[in-house]
């Protein structure tokens, strides 16, 4: 693992990806599945994290994901997907998943964001660095901004759990010992 990292602008991995949906990938309302959606957008940022990182890259984790509008057999499902953030062997990746029908001639409707954050790994399954994204746009800028924002969300997140664990097992560790004394006490 080398101690610098190389860079890489955010253009040169982006992806477009197209799908038609079908009837097989329906749910019991007649729309597709939200895991189907989820599937396509885990695999265009996987392909986007790959390329970025130039090797292999894991999913960690998805931000939550909002459904605006179902999508419908026969629709055309767009995913646009580019990396927003890297840190040392992470990266944050978004997808902007639109939709229109197959049929007709019409604007697309944003059906979805996504953002997923992938770590790279080597053939051991251990982290390696990954290049520093740049970020060429207003656009891309905003983009990094608010995936910075996010990132400080998760950590802080994780931050709170752990400590109300840690909290519940001291609760529960002095619960313990006063029931153990309230027990020893009585005889």
């Amino acid at each position: 693992m080398t101690s610098s990292r190389s860079a890489r602008p955010t253009s040169e991995t982006r992806l477009s990806l197209s799908h038609i949906t079908a009837q097989n990938e329906t749910n019991l309302l007649g729309t597709v599945h939200g895991g189907v959606i989820m599937t396509l957008v885990d695999s265009v940022a996987g392909v986007v994290a790959a390329r970025h990182s130039g090797g292999p890259a894991v999913t960690a984790s998805m931000d939550e994901m909002v459904f605006l509008v179902p999508v419908r057999v026969g629709d055309v499902v767009h995913f646009s997907a580019q990396v927003n953030w890297t840190g040392r062997s992470s990266m944050e990746v978004g997808v902007r998943i639109t939709a229109d029908r197959w049929d007709a001639v019409g604007p697309q409707v944003h059906v979805a964001s996504a953002y997923l954050v992938f770590v790279a790994v080597d053939e051991d399954g251990k982290p390696r660095q990954v290049p520093q994204a740049v970020p060429e746009t207003d656009e891309d800028r905003r983009r990094l901004r608010e995936a910075e924002i996010r990132r400080s969300h998760r950590l802080a997140r994780r931050a709170a759990i752990i400590a109300s664990r840690e909290e519940a097992a001291h609760e529960e560790a002095a619960h313990e010992e006063a029931a153990a004394a309230a027990e020893g006490g009585g005889r």
